[in-house]
C-alpha cells in the first residue's frame, strides 16, 4: 500500500463537486494518521474501511453493532493437567470468513506500523522463541510470572485506545475496535464493574453502537497478538523501570514475564519485593498474576525460559523435547510397529497428523538447535510414511 497524499485528495474532491468544508475536515482526519506513521493508512469512515479492506459495509457495520449471531467459532484446546490433576482448557475464537478478512487487512495494513515496547518479543513480524530467551542466558536468578487470562483481560476500551494513538479519530477508533473484540458469556471475570460501560463513549449517539458490556481481545484472532502487545506498552515501560530499579533484566513474550540477573548481589527478599511490586503494576492494568505459576529460580537450580534451557550462553532444547523426540523415532523405524501402529498408539486419527506434528517439532528444533534438528527431519522422511495418509 502506497503512502498517503493528499494532492490526489484534492484533485479528486474538485472533479467530484466535494464541498471544501468536507475536503479540509478529511484531509485534517488523514494527516493525523500520517503524522503517527508514514505508512499508516487513513481511515475515514467505516464505509471507507469497507473500500479498503474489500469487506462489504453491511457486513462490517454489523460486526460493529454486535449483532446475532456471534461472528466467530468458539472451541476449546486441552492444556496441560493442573497438579491435582484437573483439567485446563484454552479457549479459541476464530473468526468466521468475512470479519477475519477484515481482521487480517488492519492487521497488515495498520497495526503492523504500530510500536510496542523493546521488552516485548512475541508476535513481531521476525520475532524469535530463541531471541527471546537469549536475554537470560546464564543468569544467576530467574523469575517467571504468567498472566491468567491474558487476551480476555485486555478490554475495547484499552484497544479503542490503541487506535486513537495511531491517529484515527474517535468514531473510527471505536468501530475498530469493535471489530478486533468480542463480547464473550458473561463469567465471573466480565461480572465485574470494569467490563461494563459506566459512560456513553463518542459513538453512542448511534443506537446500534450503545451497548451495555465491553468486549475483550478473542484469542484466536489475527489482529489479537498485535493489539495485545500494543495496549501492553505501557505497562511494559513500568515493568522495565521496576526492573531495571533491581539490576534485572525483564522480557514479556505475551502472557509470561521474565526478569533475570548474573549480578551476586541479588537474594530471595529482593526477588519477593519486585513480585509485589510486579503484581501491583499488573492490577493497575486490569491484569491478574496466576500465583500458582510464579517462580523464583536460584543460582545453579535448572532454568527453563518458554520451554527452552537458559542455563548456558545459548538457549538450548531441554533433554525432555530430545527424550520425547528420540522415543517417536524409536517406534517409526521398529520394523514391527511402524508409522501406522505408532499414529494409531498415540491417539492420531490420521498418520498425516502424526507425521505433520513430528515435521512442525523438527522444524521447531532446527530453529534452537540447527544440526540436531537436521538430523532429526532427516531420519523423519526417511521412515517409511504409507503413501496415502
Amino acid at each position: 500500500m502506497t503512502d498517503w497524499k493528499p494532492q490526489p485528495y484534492r484533485r479528486a474532491a474538485e472533479e467530484l463537486g466535494v464541498s471544501e468544508a468536507v475536503l479540509e475536515a478529511a484531509i485534517a482526519a488523514s494527516e493525523a494518521v500520517v503524522a503517527v506513521h508514514t505508512s499508516l493508512p487513513p481511515i475515514l469512515t467505516l464505509g471507507h474501511l469497507s473500500h479498503l479492506s474489500g469487506v462489504s459495509y453491511h457486513d462490517l457495520r454489523s460486526f460493529v453493532s454486535r449483532d446475532e449471531p456471534d461472528p466467530y467459532k468458539v472451541f476449546r484446546v486441552r492444556k496441560r493437567p493442573q497438579p491435582d490433576g484437573r483439567l485446563r482448557f484454552r479457549v479459541i475464537c476464530v473468526p468466521d470468513a468475512r470479519l477475519g478478512d477484515a481482521q487480517r487487512w488492519i492487521a497488515r495494513q495498520v497495526l503492523v506500523h504500530g510500536r510496542p515496547h523493546s521488552a516485548s518479543t512475541a508476535f513481531a513480524p521476525k520475532a524469535r522463541l530463541i531471541d527471546a530467551v537469549r536475554p537470560h542466558c546464564g543468569s544467576r536468578w530467574l523469575i517467571k510470572i504468567d498472566v491468567r487470562r491474558f487476551f480476555e483481560s485486555i478490554s475495547e476500551i484499552s484497544v479503542y485506545k490503541v487506535f486513537r494513538g495511531l491517529g484515527y479519530q474517535p468514531l473510527v477508533s471505536l468501530e475498530l475496535a469493535r471489530l478486533c473484540t468480542r463480547v464473550g458469556p458473561n463469567t465471573w471475570l466480565t461480572r465485574t464493574q470494569r467490563w461494563w460501560r459506566r459512560a456513553p463513549l463518542h459513538a453512542s449517539t448511534i443506537r446500534n453502537y450503545a451497548l451495555p458490556r465491553l468486549g475483550h481481545l478473542p484469542q484466536g484472532a489475527p489482529t489479537s497478538p498485535m493489539l495485545a502487545n500494543l495496549v501492553m506498552r505501557e505497562a511494559d515501560i513500568e515493568l522495565s523501570k521496576i526492573a531495571k530499579s533491581y539490576g534485572l533484566t525483564f522480557t514479556r513474550y505475551a502472557d509470561d514475564l521474565t526478569f533475570s540477573t548474573t549480578k551476586p548481589k541479588f537474594d530471595r527478599a529482593a526477588a519477593g519485593s519486585l513480585i509485589q511490586q510486579v503484581y501491583q503494576v499488573l492490577g493497575r492494568f486490569g491484569l491478574e498474576p496466576n500465583l500458582a505459576k510464579t517462580q523464583v529460580v536460584p543460582p545453579r537450580a535448572r532454568k527453563i525460559v518458554l520451554g527452552l534451557l537458559a542455563d548456558r550462553d545459548a538457549p538450548c532444547l531441554t533433554r525432555e523435547f530430545k527424550n520425547k523426540m528420540r522415543m517417536h523415532l524409536h517406534y517409526l523405524e521398529h520394523e514391527d510397529i511402524g508409522p501406522v501402529r505408532h499414529a494409531q498408539h498415540r491417539g492420531f486419527s490420521a498418520v498425516a497428523g502424526l507425521r505433520n506434528h513430528l515435521l512442525g517439532l523438527a522444524a521447531y528444533a532446527s530453529q534452537i538447535e540447527p544440526v540436531y534438528g537436521a538430523e532429526i527431519k532427516t531420519r523423519l522422511m526417511a521412515v517409511p510414511w504409507p503413501i496415502i495418509y
